[in-house]
């Protein structure tokens, strides 16, 4: 997939009535986290979690990713229940944070991510977990004292990642308490959203790096500041043409998680310009409330359906809370035109 060379083209209708907007993105999260619900026991940690021979990118990894994502949606849901004093977004925040509870027992409270790190002292991906927890309030103070000495030895300063997953690590960092091994902003600056790239560049792996690199820089939509100006103007141009090249590609799950970063900026997206986005994806959900990652039939299995309904969900909440925040004028920084990389702003990720 890669994005059309033109000027951008956005899905522009009439948008939504403010209600019946809202109503609309609840009842995404709503089905969303009442399908990831149905399947709690899919995300459940295997009894041999520890042992070498188990495929944590079926074990860890979607209960990281079900720990990252209802954190997030917690906080969003309570933001908009509290600003609407809506009953309905109080209890999917409910909902979300039972989720996270459980994610938070599966782990031991810890203890699996402490193992786990003893066991692979240099991966990262014990810490970059944690981190969702940490956000949250949910802390171990012996895993942030082990993983407090891994991170001041050099072979966890020169580990080879991509970029956008190098400055998560930072994130990570950050979220532990713990001393940062690099500085975020030149961090920022190697991954391929800060260098603000020729947007016809633009495919699926770009993406995907794209949008976790806004996901880092803001700790998952809770810090749109954190984004700086020249991306926040870069975002704002080529999120419309990118939105629709996913449209018509079928890419559910890199589209919802293109809807997350445009409820992140500063100034988020504009109504007018994502609820038709909106419209399309909540027709493409199943009568359960799932959504596929891809494709108009994909095989109906969990694998191929619960990273994409949990980003739904997280990208609906994140987009009506987003709606509560008050929306800045348009600021002198857009006057430039963002097509060109010119010299990248000063601003850094968030430490």
């Amino acid at each position: 997939m890669t994005a059309h060379a033109d000027a951008p083209t956005a899905r522009t209708e009439p948008a939504m009535a403010h209600e019946e907007g809202h109503a609309a993105l609840a009842d995404i999260v709503r089905g969303a986290l009442e399908w990831v619900t149905a399947h709690r026991d899919r995300f459940a940690l295997p009894p041999d979690v520890l042992e070498t021979h188990t495929d944590l990118n079926w074990s860890m990894k979607p209960l990281g990713e079900l720990a990252r994502l209802s954190t997030s949606i917690t906080r969003a849901a309570h933001t908009v229940a509290d600003h609407r004093d809506d009953p309905h977004w109080r209890q999917l925040a409910e909902i979300a944070r039972e989720l996270l509870d459980f994610t938070w027992s599966e782990i031991g409270e810890g203890r699996v991510l402490r193992e786990l790190a003893r066991l692979e002292p240099h991966a990262t991906y014990p810490l970059e977990i944690y981190a969702a927890f940490a956000s949250a309030g949910l802390r171990d103070e012996r895993f942030e004292e082990f993983t407090g000495t891994l991170v001041r030895t050099r072979a966890w300063a020169s580990t080879e990642q991509q970029p956008n997953r190098r400055l998560g690590v930072l994130a990570a960092e950050h979220q532990a308490r713990l001393p940062s091994h690099d500085d975020p902003t030149e961090a920022l600056r190697r991954t391929w959203l800060g260098a603000l790239p020729e947007p016809w560049t633009f495919d699926v792996t770009a993406g995907y790096a794209l949008t976790h690199t806004v996901f880092h820089l803001t700790d998952w939509g809770a810090r749109p500041a954190g984004v700086p100006a020249d991306l926040d103007t870069y975002l704002h141009h080529w999120l419309p043409c990118w939105l629709d090249s996913c449209l018509e590609d079928q890419q559910w799950d890199l589209g919802c998680e293109l809807l997350a970063v445009g409820a992140s900026l500063p100034e988020p997206y504009p109504p007018d310009r994502h609820l038709p986005v909106w419209r399309e994806v909540a027709g493409r959900r199943a009568p359960d409330g799932s959504l596929h990652e891809v494709g108009a039939e994909p095989p109906d299995a969990f694998a191929h359906r619960y990273h994409s309904t949990l980003a739904a969900a997280f990208a609906a909440a994140l987009t009506a809370a987003s709606t509560t925040r008050s929306r800045p004028s348009e600021s002198a920084h857009r006057d430039a035109h963002p097509g060109h990389p010119g010299h990248p702003a000063h601003a850094g990720a968030h430490r």
